[in-house]
């Protein structure tokens, strides 16, 4: 039996990891991937999604060559931006920040995308684009400030995270769950079996 080849992670998120875990994947190396995420101008948000993806795993690449480590291992690279019609919301450091990205998303539908990018063994490319449509209750200006207070935003595309306090106030969502928490998992696990990468080798002997 040949050995099961390796996968780096051009990430070092722990909701990326959970997610991958709940897939039964773990990966054989964290590469994260430090890249200016500054929006080009007029840039929409799934197209920043797929760009950024697509830089992390070259930077990824290029911290593996340079280590001369992990030859021939899958590399896998996803970021997640949220959008409001053409407008990209950050990744707030600063409460004040979280507390726009609040006020805007309040009462009104958004768009969260994530953009995956995979390197094969053999250096081939592949990339996927996965939208999922959320719409906020509307917020009080207490739950805004108790949100805040909690510092889950931090971060966090969009300024909320959904598997938290956040989940609170959406009341509706169309697409994938896992795409909003960071990286969706169908479409991943697609991605990585399509091209040959044991996906559910663990399934029949989980750790």
């Amino acid at each position: 039996m040949s050995p099961r080849p390796s996968l780096v992670l051009a990430s070092a998120s722990p909701r990326r990891l959970a997610l991958l875990a709940q897939a039964g994947i773990e990966p054989d190396a964290l590469l994260p991937a430090d890249i200016d995420e500054t929006p080009e101008r007029a840039e929409l948000p799934s197209r920043l999604a797929l760009r950024l993806a697509r830089q992390k795993l070259e930077a990824a690449d290029a911290r593996r060559r340079a280590a001369s480590e992990y030859d021939g291992a899958y590399l896998l690279a996803a970021d997640t931006v949220v959008g409001v019609g053409r407008r990209i919301l950050p990744k707030p450091e600063l409460g004040e920040e979280a507390e726009d990205c609040l006020h805007l998303l309040s009462g009104r539908a958004h768009r969260v995308y994530t953009g995956i990018a995979l390197m094969t063994p053999k250096g081939g490319v592949r990339t996927r684009l996965v939208e999922t449509r959320v719409r906020f209750k509307r917020l009080s200006g207490e739950e805004i400030a108790a949100y805040v207070a909690s510092r889950e935003w931090l971060g966090k595309a969009g300024g909320y995270a959904i598997q938290g306090l956040a989940g609170t106030f959406v009341v509706k969502m169309v697409g994938s769950y896992t795409n909003v928490v960071g990286l969706p998992l169908a479409e991943t696990v697609a991605l990585l079996a399509g091209e040959h990468f044991p996906v559910h080798a663990r399934w029949g002997n989980p750790a």
